[in-house]
């Protein structure tokens, strides 16, 4: 008998860690899986753009359907009481009453409609302002030649604010006279000579 039940609880031990390996090398595959899936670099552009508006389109939601239930209730309290402070069963929520009166099936699927549409609405303006951005972006660099120089803004740090001494020429603003102290998003140059050689 005991024979029995130690047969059968080996057979059970190799049954279960087979099956944990597996399940260990299935969950090893996925990650990769996942990992490669993640790798927007081999994205095509408009994968990309669905992403975006799907992660702005989902984003806005709870913030469309709270004020889009404002809104309704608003609309239903002008409509039952005139926005009546006495009779505040309709006003929003906030300043709603004890029992206040629930909106309906009719007024629910309304306040969803609403609040998809202004997501969809939001993602959309969003795709087309990105798309002028990156177009602008575009069109700039097609002017810039091959060999320009481009100046990038530094921002001001806190040990030329902290030091009470002047600054040194090097951060002065370009083709002027005075520091840049007062502009810390404008681009700096050298404006030391060259060292001279000596014979």
């Amino acid at each position: 008998m005991k024979a029995k039940k130690l047969t059968a609880l080996l057979l059970l031990f190799a049954l279960f860690s087979n099956s944990l390996a597996a399940q260990t090398q299935a969950q090893a595959d996925t990650r990769e899986q996942a990992r490669q899936a993640d790798d927007r670099e081999n994205w095509p552009q408009w994968m990309r753009n669905l992403r975006r508006w799907e992660i702005v389109a989902f984003g806005s939601i709870p913030f469309t359907m709270f004020f889009t239930t404002i809104g309704m209730d608003l609309y239903r309290w002008q409509r039952e009481s005139g926005m009546d402070w006495q009779q505040r069963q309709y006003a929003p929520w906030p300043i709603k009453s004890s029992g206040a009166v629930p909106m309906t099936d009719g007024e629910i699927i309304t306040t969803i409609s609403i609040a998809a549409a202004l997501s969809a609405a939001i993602a959309i303006a969003d795709y087309f302002i990105v798309r002028g951005i990156r177009r602008r972006e575009a069109q700039r660099a097609e002017i810039l030649q091959p060999g320009s120089i481009v100046i990038t803004r530094v921002p001001l740090t806190i040990e030329t604010v902290v030091n009470d001494e002047p600054l040194p020429r090097s951060e002065w603003v370009l083709g002027t006279t005075r520091p840049a102290f007062p502009f810390p998003s404008l681009a700096t140059l050298n404006f030391d000579p060259p060292p001279e050689d000596e014979p």
